[in-house]
């Protein structure tokens, strides 16, 4: 029982990771219906942001964070503009195609950039360790998941209760409605992207101080997950996206402790088959009705 809760404890810390990820999908799958498979290299772009803050302005935790947020929403905003907004109206196949380019350019810009080795990050955090019975709580962890909740709640409130997330959730529900009430919705589309990347960057400092452990191609399976994650919960949904990232982590903790480390990625894959079998909607999606 003790490892059990052990496993449950680490997938709330990983899968908090994976729901600040899987949000950034969700959002602009919400807004312009895109899967943006880009936004796993995002999320690696912030963590090297926060390694250069870190390890050569010499900067602690809080303003490492603000930086790699700003630096992946400023990259969300110019990935929209230069490869999304072109295309805006074109068969959504042709932004998928863009968007997988999109990825493989910003991973291969990286390896040229910065070299493909892993990199580690300063010591941010402490290491202290809180013993609960047999249970193991790592100062890291309280951390991870701390920042993690507040982020989440933060992007709840900014969607729910103020004008910005208002004409969000307008330009979601109808695109042509809200342009014709006076919403700009190319301003509210890099809105979106720019939320969506911030999360990404913050998740991928996080991961960073908490693995220790960085390289130009870490994104891709996690932005996988991600995606996967967003889909389980519903994707479109931002509760949906947190209880999928929370559900994919936990799952993967629980694969990796009591089977083997091996099958930790195919369970992502697995839960994907399994929920657009049961429930292609997602766990919070309902469905609706599109007209032709």
């Amino acid at each position: 029982m003790t490892e059990f809760l052990q496993q449950i404890i680490n997938g709330i810390s990983l899968g908090s990771v994976y729901a600040l990820i899987a949000l950034g999908y969700t959002m602009v799958y919400g807004i312009v219906r895109l899967i943006n498979f880009a936004h796993g290299d995002i999320y690696m772009m912030g963590a090297f942001i926060g390694f250069f803050a870190t390890s050569v302005l010499k900067l602690s935790f809080l303003p490492a964070l603000v930086m790699s947020m700003a630096g992946a929403a400023l990259l969300g905003i110019i990935v929209e503009r230069v490869a999304y907004k072109p295309l805006r109206g074109q068969p959504r196949i042709t932004l998928l195609i863009t968007a997988i380019g999109v990825s493989f350019f910003l991973e291969y810009s990286m390896i040229w950039a910065v070299s493909p080795q892993p990199r580690s990050y300063p010591q941010l955090l402490s290491s202290y360790q809180i013993h609960i019975g047999g249970l193991i709580i790592t100062a890291q962890q309280i951390f991870i998941l701390t920042v993690a909740v507040l982020l989440m709640v933060a992007l709840q409130l900014l969607v729910q209760h103020t004008r910005a997330g208002k004409a969000m959730r307008a330009v979601s529900f109808d695109e042509q409605a809200a342009a014709l009430m006076g919403i700009n919705v190319d301003s509210v589309i890099s809105y979106t992207f720019a939320l969506g990347s911030a999360l990404a960057g913050a998740a991928g400092l996080l991961v960073g101080i908490y693995y220790n452990r960085i390289d130009p191609l870490m994104g891709v399976m996690p932005g996988l997950k991600a995606f996967v994650a967003a889909v389980l919960g519903g994707i479109g949904i931002i509760p949906g996206a947190v209880l999928g990232g929370l559900l994919m982590g936990i799952a993967e903790s629980l694969v990796a402790g009591f089977l083997s480390s091996t099958y930790r990625d195919a369970v992502a894959f697995a839960l994907l088959i399994l929920i657009l079998l049961v429930k292609p909607t997602g766990l919070l999606g309902k469905t609706g009705h599109e007209k032709v």
